[in-house]
Order: structure tokens, then C-alpha cells, then sequence
């Protein structure tokens, strides 16, 4: 079992940064990749960013050229510094992480954190 624990979500004015990070925690050997979800009400949930074990990364096309994903293997988490924010980019912030355990994938999600972009 792996628990994710996001932190760094909170309020920012239009154009300003904020910086998520995840923590995986319990058996979190063989991460492959992880990533950060958003979901805005009366939206579907979408992928923000990824990035892979290996430093891969992907990016949705609203963020890129603002967001830049990163993750320390050593202590399996994952960072989002996320700058020139705009309204849109309101949600809550979900973590994910793949794992990879005797060529069985599984996949762990985080509580959310808020991410309000207002003036």
C-alpha cells in the first residue's frame, strides 16, 4: 500500500506561482511515474503533468511553458511549480503514482489539495 500526501495548495492571485509537492509514503518501492490531476467543478478530471521514473515528462497543453514538473526518486516525491496562474487553472491539485510490483501495475491517489486562483 502507498499513501500520497499533497501539500501547497492555497490562494494566489492571477499571475502569481505556487508550488505543489506529494510525498508517497508506506510501500513505495518501483514508482514508475507520477503526476498531478486537477478536477474543477462541473468538470471532468484532467491531467495536469506527469513524469516518469526516468524524467519523462507530459504536459497538458493549457499549462505548458507554466508548469514544471519534477520528482526527487530518493524520496519518491513529486513537485508542480506552477507560475503565471490564471483563473481557469482553479481546482483541486489530485496526486498519482504508478507502481509497478511483479508486472502488476497499481495506482494510488492523494487526498487533493485546493488550488484558488482570484483576485
Amino acid at each position: 500500500q502507498v499513501q500520497l500526501v499533497e501539500s501547497g495548495g492555497g490562494l494566489v492571485q492571477p499571475g502569481g506561482s505556487l508550488g505543489l509537492s506529494c510525498a508517497a509514503s508506506g510501500s513505495d518501492f518501483n514508482i514508475k511515474t507520477m503526476g498531478w490531476y486537477r478536477q474543477a467543478p462541473g468538470k471532468q478530471r484532467e491531467l495536469v503533468a506527469d513524469i516518469t521514473s526516468s524524467g519523462s515528462t507530459d504536459y497538458a497543453d493549457s499549462v505548458k511553458g507554466r508548469f514544471t514538473i519534477s520528482r526527487d526518486n530518493a524520496k519518491n516525491t513529486v513537485y508542480l511549480q506552477m507560475n503565471s496562474l490564471k483563473p481557469e487553472d482553479t481546482a483541486v491539485y489530485v496526486c498519482r503514482a504508478d507502481q509497478l510490483s511483479s508486472g502488476i501495475g497499481y495506482v494510488y491517489w492523494g487526498q487533493g489539495t485546493q488550488v484558488t486562483v482570484s483576485v
